[in-house]
């Protein structure tokens, strides 16, 4: 029997800039129109059927943001579907998850099934809705939702492939799913979702230089926990490093940089809940590596 090729969304957090093209596409496309079968009108307020969430790690001198798109993760095993159990919420062959328009009216219970919060409530219709996967779209050949269409930066690709070939995808770009630990099996898959749920360590190499404190690029820097060796990497233009998808809570790094011109220094960090910049790291110069000079340490703000 040949494998039925279902529609998955891959979502890269690293690539959304907030501009919510995504969530203002789906509010033209359903906002005052009616399509029997798929959904019913989304009223003008109060629904998000793709919400973007921000996250912002760092202090100091290191801060970034990440958004994170959220929205209906048409899972496998729908806790919505379960909910409705009269068919009125249902998965259609191809994976994606349809509340019926006309079966659910009157189901506010449906709204709380959703883990993901991705089901609201229509008052006006006493109706359940949420975002369709623009299935309405895709069974007219349309290639793409609107979503991905209308994205200036790529954050969104949307792929129709048998399970084993998604299965590869995940493997090949580290992709994620929200709450693993429910076990949905979510359609709507994460790529670089470490933005947004784990943690850095970071700091900006300096050292003096004909009288003058300035960055240093180019350093070789080590992460090291409980004597291992986590990652390493270099010093950019501006003297700043940053090793990233650390977990929180880790507890305690130690960081070595060596310049085989200008010297080494060590630093320490610890993580707690939140990223940790170290700041200024300033290179000795004849100071061996691994000598147990430190530079500086910090720990992460819980």
């Amino acid at each position: 029997m040949t494998a039925m090729k279902k529609w998955n969304l891959i979502i890269d957090v690293a690539k959304c800039e907030n501009c919510n093209n995504c969530m203002l596409t789906t509010r033209d496309e359903h906002v005052g129109n009616d399509f029997p079968g798929y959904a019913a009108p989304q009223p003008l307020h109060g629904h998000n059927w793709i919400k973007i969430h921000r996250k912002v790690r760092g202090q100091d001198g290191m801060v970034d943001a990440a958004y994170r798109p959220t929205m209906c993760n048409h899972c496998d095993d729908a806790p919505c579907v379960k909910a409705a159990g009269d068919g009125s919420v249902y998965q259609r062959p191809d994976g994606i998850v349809i509340i019926d328009p006309q079966k659910a009216r009157g189901r506010r219970d449906i709204v709380d099934a959703c883990p993901y919060e991705g089901i609201f409530w229509n008052e006006e219709l006493q109706l359940p809705q949420k975002w369709i996967f623009d299935a309405h779209l895709l069974d007219q050949g349309w290639k793409q939702p609107r979503c991905q269409q209308s994205c200036p930066t790529g954050v969104y690709w949307a792929v129709k492939v048998e399970d084993d070939e998604m299965q590869a995808l995940v493997k090949k770009h580290r992709l994620e799913v929200l709450r693993p630990e429910l076990n949905t099996r979510p359609r709507v898959y994460y790529k670089n979702l470490h933005r947004f749920a784990k943690c850095f360590v970071g700091g900006t190499v300096v050292a003096e230089v004909d009288g003058v404190l300035d960055c240093v690029a180019g350093a070789h820097v080590t992460l090291t926990r409980q004597g291992r060796q986590v990652a390493t990497t270099q010093s950019d233009t501006f003297g700043d490093f940053k090793f990233d998808a650390l977990d929180p809570g880790s507890g305690e790094y130690q960081v070595e940089i060596v310049d085989e011109r200008l010297g080494s220094a060590q630093a320490s960090a610890t993580l707690a809940e939140e990223s940790c910049y170290i700041g200024l790291i300033r290179l000795q110069p004849g100071v061996p590596h691994g000598s147990g000079i430190h530079a500086g340490a910090r720990r992460a703000h819980a």
